[in-house]
Parts: structure tokens; C-alpha cells; sequence
């Protein structure tokens, strides 16, 4: 094995490593009613609780940090992320919609807040609009991609904040709970299984497009001249990576800062081939995600636990600003 491949296997040990202690303290980690907290296996009766908030964590870290692999391998730029081409938003719109129609019309909408359908169909719409605009001369244009996303998600902001307006005052909680990322330790089994399907689907592929990301990263004409369809691989990052970011949405809200930090952790342990880097995000993405959610089963402010997505911006809002002061985050 060469040193390249040692490096591999090492930075994928570690991450190993520290996703099973990342999963082992959330299903051991106990608080009682008094907020005193101990290490203790969980009684059967509501040990399953804690295996699907895991098994949810598991799954959406996983997907949001491969998507960001894809997007930033698709739009050349290390600091893309599933948010900036609007299709985290695009998702959320979805669920929210699906949230609307069920209160106006007087159905059940709790299924529609973790139910990956109106997720994805929010992803899909979102991602054609910004394909469709994003074209130059017949191809897909990495630097309209992202112009065209941001306007995107901005709109789609707007809509769902329109959205929260109209719904009681009742919803609003839920609703505002929702979006600011939850990891629920109940949640429909078909919904779990479909997102985690396409998670552990997503993984697979990804994985083995690793080379011709790698050389979809050097260039056009580089590409080109090894025979690459840049056109087509452009697609497929496209669209798995907003399969993966809606199915995510659909089980936790939109989750920030996972899909940009997850791929340079790994990147910083295996370096940038994408072949071992999309697993090692995958893995990254577990530990970021099922480690913010054991830190909010610690702490606590006295108002209940806190939303995830507190803690993954407290942790990347500042390694975005590293990124950008070091320079790691140029294309």
C-alpha cells in the first residue's frame, strides 16, 4: 500500500472511530426528569427512541454531507453547499406547503412535516427552475448556477415566510421548531426507511463516480481530453445531490452548515480524491450531526432542548470564516 493509500485508511479509522463514539453516547447518554444526567443502557420500552433519533441523525448527516461533496465538486468551489443553490430551501418549501394544504384542508399534517415526498418534489421544482436559467449555449454554467440558486432560495425564503404567515398562531412553534432543525426521536418508519434508502443509494454512487469528479475538478478541456461527459456528470451531481438534501429536509428541516464543513473534514484527513472523500464525508457529516445532537442532550438552558441546527452553526459559522481567512476556501 502506498503512502496515498495509508492516508486513506487512517483518516477512515478515525472517522470510523469517532462516528461509533458519537453513536454509542447518544444512546447511552441519560437525563432524568431533574436534569441530572448519567451513563446507562436505555430500558427497553423506550431504548427505540433513542435508535431513531440515531438512525435519523445517521442518515441525514450522511446525506447532506455527500451532497455537499457532489455540489462542490460540480460547481468547482469548496465552499458550495446544498443551501446556496436553493435546494435546501426548495425542500423546506415543499414540506411547508404540504404543512399549509394539510391545516387549510383539515388533514392530519403531521405526517406531512417528515415525509419526504413533498420534499423532494420541493427540491426537484426548485433544482429545474435553476437548471433551466442556469444554461449557456445548450450546457450548464457553474457560475450562473449559483447566481441563479441564490435568487432562488431567496425567493423561496420569501414564500415561506409567507407561508408562516398565513397558518394560525397555533402552528407557529411547530413550525418554527421545524425550520430551525430538529432531530425527532419519533418519526414515521416508511419515511426513515425511504431516506435512508436514498442516503445509503446516494453513498454508493457517489462513490463510484469518485474519478470522474476528479477530473471534472481540474478543468473543461482536462476532462474533455479523458473522455469525460461533462455535461452528463453534471446532471447526475445535480440531481443526486438534491435527492439526498431533500431527504434530509424532510426528516430534521434544514439543517445549515453540514454540507460544507462535513467534505473538508474529511479532506483535511484523506485529501481530495473523491473516491475514499465521499464515504469520509458521509462519516464526517454522521459525526457533526449525531454529535450536536448528544451535545444538546447535555446541556441545557432551562428551556427545553435546543434545536440542532444551533449547534451545527455554532460550529460552522466559525470554520467558514477559517476557510476564508486561511484560504482554504478558494477555488
Amino acid at each position: 500500500m502506498n503512502g496515498a493509500g495509508r492516508r486513506h485508511l487512517r483518516g477512515l479509522l478515525i472517522l470510523v472511530c469517532l462516528a461509533t463514539v458519537a453513536a454509542v453516547l447518544r444512546i447511552v447518554i441519560d437525563r432524568d426528569p431533574e436534569g441530572h444526567i448519567a451513563l446507562a443502557w436505555p430500558k427497553p420500552e423506550y431504548a427505540w427512541l433513542r435508535w431513531t433519533a440515531l438512525a435519523v441523525g445517521a442518515t441525514v448527516g450522511s446525506s447532506l454531507a455527500t451532497s455537499g461533496v457532489l455540489l462542490q465538486a460540480l460547481l468547482r468551489n469548496p465552499l458550495a453547499s446544498p443551501a446556496i443553490l436553493g435546494i435546501t430551501t426548495g425542500a423546506a418549501l415543499g414540506v411547508m406547503t404540504a404543512m399549509y394544504v394539510g391545516h387549510v384542508t383539515g388533514m392530519d399534517s403531521a405526517w406531512t412535516s417528515t415525509s419526504v415526498t413533498p420534499a423532494l418534489a420541493g427540491a426537484l421544482a426548485v433544482m429545474g427552475v435553476v437548471y433551466m436559467l442556469s444554461q449557456r449555449r445548450g450546457r450548464l454554467d457553474p457560475v450562473s448556477l449559483v447566481l441563479v440558486g441564490v435568487i432562488v432560495s431567496a425567493v423561496c425564503g420569501a414564500l415561506i415566510m409567507l407561508l408562516q404567515h398565513l397558518v394560525p398562531s397555533g402552528l407557529h412553534g411547530e413550525i418554527l421548531r421545524w425550520m430551525m432543525g430538529r432531530i425527532p426521536e419519533a418519526t414515521p418508519a416508511m419515511s426513515l426507511a425511504v431516506a435512508g434508502a436514498m442516503a445509503a443509494s446516494g453513498i454508493v454512487i457517489a462513490t463510484s463516480m469518485g474519478r470522474a469528479m476528479d477530473a471534472a475538478t481540474l478543468g473543461d478541456d482536462e476532462a474533455r481530453s479523458v473522455g469525460l461527459s461533462l455535461g452528463a456528470l453534471r446532471i447526475w451531481l445535480f440531481l443526486l445531490a438534491g435527492a439526498l438534501t431533500a431527504g434530509a429536509v424532510a426528516l430534521c428541516g434544514p439543517i445549515g452548515f453540514v454540507g460544507l464543513i462535513a467534505p473538508h473534514a474529511a479532506r483535511l484527513l484523506l485529501g481530495p480524491h473523491h473516491t475514499p472523500l465521499v464515504p469520509a464525508a458521509a462519516l464526517a457529516g454522521i459525526i457533526l450531526v449525531v454529535g450536536s445532537d448528544v451535545a444538546r442532550q447535555v446541556i441545557d438552558l432551562g428551556a427545553g432542548r435546543m434545536p440542532i441546527g444551533i449547534f451545527t452553526a455554532l460550529i460552522g459559522g466559525p470554520a467558514f470564516i477559517w476557510l476564508l481567512l486561511t484560504g482554504r476556501g478558494q477555488a
